[in-house]
């Protein structure tokens, strides 16, 4: 089969879109993820996202609204544990993570007969993307566009110095919310791309690569956005010419690019000394 062959497949189209869909998502959360340092956190309510996915497969219900719903009030749980006990954060963070995983787990146990599509929701599969979860990632888009823009110099003031934002009268501690409920809702449209347990790696290595090349928190949103389109594309190239699973391929290829970026840089600071 060409390439012009398979494009004009039509689960490779949606795959495309898809791959645009979340890399939108994925910069613009992400980049505030990175900047907040709230990577583990985001990690935490990643995994805790498999409660939902064994809870609508227990009760035969669909996966990705229901995960949705789940994921949010995890994240909420999250926030409003940490923001009380801040001391004990990694800890409190740990056990919801373990718990929802645990949780989901169970379900999927208690569910009568053999989960053959299990697998996706863990290691993911791009080609797998329907008509209805491309129209699911396009409303969390624009949910995530227009409050990234509208609320885009409170985030930075919250990002960089929210000491300094409360005595503006900034709602901190809402944008702190409102940025996990946007981890919780970035997190469920990408399972079904690299599945529960690689996206933190979609979340984090394309700001981290931002950060590198840009100086605003808008530029890294774009860049990063763009370097979450790469690796997409990039491993579904990989899938295709070495018959490997396209989730796994996405987050193999952006380890491998960021393992060169920054060798690259490396080598080149040690020839310019």
């Amino acid at each position: 089969m060409t390439p012009l062959d398979l494009l004009a497949q039509g689960f490779v189209q949606h795959a495309l879109i898809a791959a645009v869909l979340v890399s939108i998502a994925a910069g613009i959360v992400g980049a505030l993820v990175v900047v907040n340092r709230l990577v583990f956190m985001t990690g935490g309510i990643a995994h805790t996202a498999y409660g939902g996915v064994g809870t609508a497969i227990f009760f035969g219900w669909p996966v990705l609204p229901v995960t949705g719903v789940f994921t949010a009030l995890a994240a909420l749980l999250l926030g409003g544990l940490t923001q009380r006990r801040r001391e004990r954060t990694d800890t409190l963070i740990g056990v919801i993570w373990a718990a929802g995983m645990a949780f989901g787990l169970i379900m999927v146990d208690l569910t009568p007969g053999y989960q053959a599509g299990l697998m996706t929701y863990l290691f993911g599969s791009i080609l797998t993307v329907s008509s209805v979860d491309l129209w699911l990632m396009a409303g969390v888009d624009i949910v995530i566009l227009g409050l990234a823009l509208y609320y885009y110099r409170d985030l930075l003031s919250f990002s960089f110095d929210p000491v300094f934002a409360r005595t503006r009268g900034i709602p901190v501690t809402g944008l702190y919310f409102m940025l996990l409920l946007l981890v919780a809702e970035t997190v469920v449209m990408m399972i079904q791309v690299v599945g529960l347990l690689l996206v933190i790696a979609l979340l984090t290595l394309p700001p981290y690569l931002a950060q590198r090349y840009t100086r605003t928190l808008g530029g890294m949103m774009l860049a990063s956005s763009l370097f979450s389109l790469l690796f997409c594309l990039a491993g579904l190239m990989a899938s295709y010419w070495f018959d490997i699973g396209s989730g796994p391929a996405i987050i193999a290829t952006a380890c491998l690019i960021y393992v060169a970026v920054v060798a690259v840089e490396k080598a080149g600071s040690r020839l310019a000394s």
